[in-house]
């Protein structure tokens, strides 16, 4: 037996008692029924993929101690845990997400962030004349490419506005959608859906390229869809089509339902959370947010679309992110709770509780409002292992729980906020001294908690005049009682610039999507306002040491110490249904494995 796999007891070792029967059955079931089925030839197996966005092995680790008849405990015990699984580097949502639907890393798909930018694209609405040069541009497949538009704020002296939508998808011309139910109804069309205004422009036809073009790589539902079995997918933002793989006109996905997060929040009566933002800065909006796509995992177990109206059968793969944890971590001070409604069917929010991590008794442990969050995450996954038990798919079905990213730093005495912006326009000022035709070197690039520039002019003399600008210089930021600190290297611990990143990457010199300069922070060093709390899209611990939990048919119950990736959770996914793993892209160019102790289909 290898030393890092240790065997566990059954599930009922544990003491479980709640939803023991479901879970003991998802864990039990013969393997015989991990076997993928032709079309109409019988029900297909079943693979529930969730990503419960920021949450680390250890936030795991904690739960289950703290909880130990919890759901997510029963589906640890009782299956696969994987305790040192890495995110994807960069670790944002993107790549995360992207990592885990192709097995491949930036260096494949193209894909380092999801606002980005490309030696080799022109600009979004530039002038462009077929088969000249690329003159770069960005590339931000994020939430302005939901085609959206912006509605004016409601609340009287607020600022801001907020895209709203109807059960058509269209926008509401009062700006609030009176009825949040009917965000149920929304439908991705990939000829509607999203604003090809915003994409980024293919140089050789200056036609824009879709997201799911710009992939390198092939995806899980592209195999699937070709194999003829159905699958779905909720996520975030609308963008996250691009799922659907190089190819796919943007249809393998078959359910595609990603209510935008950054809309307005409004609370079930229509009203808008008294906090006026979005879903995503509001724990109590983000959890009611993360319950509509809950609601269409459990509308796809019971056999429908996401909407519940219908039938179409059980999804080969489906699955949804979590984002009330990632919002947790993030927030300072947010309500947890929606309250009501009262007899007029009003609503309020709990008062606001501190978020993030905190030190009791010499530990560091999730704070009220990331407890509750968790609490939150396990229940509905309660609810959707209840689903699948009673619809009698418990012995055809396989539940991964991962996150696409971690956040850093859970330590909140760490924490060190720096304004990128004085950083750049420093170092465009220097380079214009000796550059009077050139006074914008840095052009584009997302410094969350790591750094990384694209330069107008990327060669290894401007990459290197960044790094050693950024090395030699301090910075200034605040601690997380706003207190002023300075910081050396800018914030940085280590820096690639050109050829470097491209040998860091695994990519040519000449690539043109990968940053010319990329740099790993100072653990704690967060480039923002001091509003937040931690960001993700870094490398240190807390960006990329994620939970992974895998618990299902023939699947063994174990602790597994090796050292794993995300990137193998896709194929995984296909060597469950009984797929051909080497289907992917990422097998053959990367040779991404299937996870330790999940057994590959004969003949594969």
């Amino acid at each position: 037996m290898n030393s890092k796999v240790k065997t566990r007891a059954v599930v009922a070792a544990t003491g479980a008692v709640a939803l023991a029967a479901a879970l003991t059955s998802l864990t039990t079931a013969s393997s015989a029924s991990a076997t993928a089925h032709p079309a109409g030839a019988g029900r297909s197996p079943h693979v529930l993929l969730i990503s419960v966005d920021g949450m680390h092995q250890s936030d795991l680790d904690w739960y289950v101690t703290q909880h130990p008849n919890s759901t997510l405990a029963k589906l640890t015990h009782g299956g696969s845990e994987y305790t040192n699984a890495a995110a994807s580097n960069p670790s944002d949502s993107d790549p995360g997400g992207t990592a885990l639907m192709t097995g491949a890393n930036p260096k494949t798909t193209g894909v380092y962030y999801d606002v980005e930018y490309s030696h080799k694209v022109d600009e979004a609405g530039a002038p462009c004349t077929p088969g000249q040069p690329a003159t770069g541009g960005d590339v931000i497949y994020d939430s302005p490419d939901d085609a959206l538009a912006s509605v004016s704020d409601l609340i009287p002296g607020a600022s801001g506005s907020f895209p709203s939508f109807d059960e058509n998808g269209s926008v509401f011309a009062n700006g609030v959608d009176t009825n949040p139910a009917a965000i149920m109804n929304l439908t991705f069309d990939p000829k509607t859906s999203l604003n090809p205004a915003t994409f980024p422009v293919d140089p050789k036809t200056c036609s824009p390229i879709t997201p799911w073009d710009y992939l390198g790589a092939n995806t899980i539902f592209q195999v699937a869809h070709d194999a003829g079995l159905r699958t779905a997918w909720s996520d975030k933002h609308e963008v996250y089509a691009s799922f659907n793989g190089p190819g796919s006109n943007g249809q393998s996905i078959d359910d595609l339902f990603s209510p935008e997060i950054d809309s307005q929040a409004v609370m079930p009566n229509g009203v808008p959370y008294p906090q006026d933002d979005d879903w995503a800065h509001i724990d109590a909006a983000t959890k009611q947010y993360d319950g509509y796509k809950v609601q269409g995992i459990v509308n796809e177990i019971d056999g429908f679309d996401h909407s519940g109206k219908t039938q179409v059968g059980t999804p080969a793969i489906f699955g949804m992110n979590f984002q009330t944890v990632s919002v947790a971590q993030k927030i300072r001070s947010t309500p947890t709770t929606l309250i009501g409604p009262d007899a007029q069917g009003n609503y309020t929010t709990s008062a606001p509780e501190a978020g993030g991590y905190q030190w009791v008794d010499g530990k560091l442990i999730p704070g009220p409002v990331l407890s509750s969050a968790l609490d939150y995450v396990d229940a509905q996954l309660g609810r959707m292992v209840s689903s699948i038990h009673k619809d009698g798919l418990n012995g055809s079905t396989t539940i991964i729980v991962t996150a696409k990213h971690g956040q850093s730093p859970q330590d909140p005495n760490q924490l060190v906020t720096v304004q990128d912006g004085p950083i750049i326009d420093a170092i465009n000022a220097e380079w214009a001294k000796t550059h009077p035709t050139n006074t914008n070197l840095i052009v584009a690039g997302t410094d969350d908690d790591l750094w990384q520039s694209y330069l107008s002019d990327n060669s290894q003399a401007a990459d290197d005049f960044v790094k050693t600008y950024l090395w030699d210089h301090t910075a200034q930021g605040y601690d997380v009682n706003k207190n002023p600190v300075t910081v050396q290297h800018s914030g940085l611990a280590e820096i690639w610039a050109g050829s470097q990143a491209a040998a860091f990457f695994g990519v040519a010199v000449d690539d043109g999507r990968y940053p010319d300069v990329f740099g790993k922070v100072q653990e704690g060093v967060v480039y923002a306002k001091p509003t937040k709390l931690a960001e993700h899209g870094g490398m240190n611990t807390g960006d990329r040491h994620v939970l992974m939990v895998v618990n299902g048919p023939g699947v063994p119950a174990q602790v597994n110490s090796a050292a794993v990736e995300t990137t193998q959770v896709a194929p995984t996914i296909l060597a469950a249904l009984g797929l051909d793993p080497a289907a992917l892209t990422a097998v053959t160019s990367e040779g991404t494995q299937v996870l330790p102790g999940i057994d590959v289909p004969r003949g594969h």
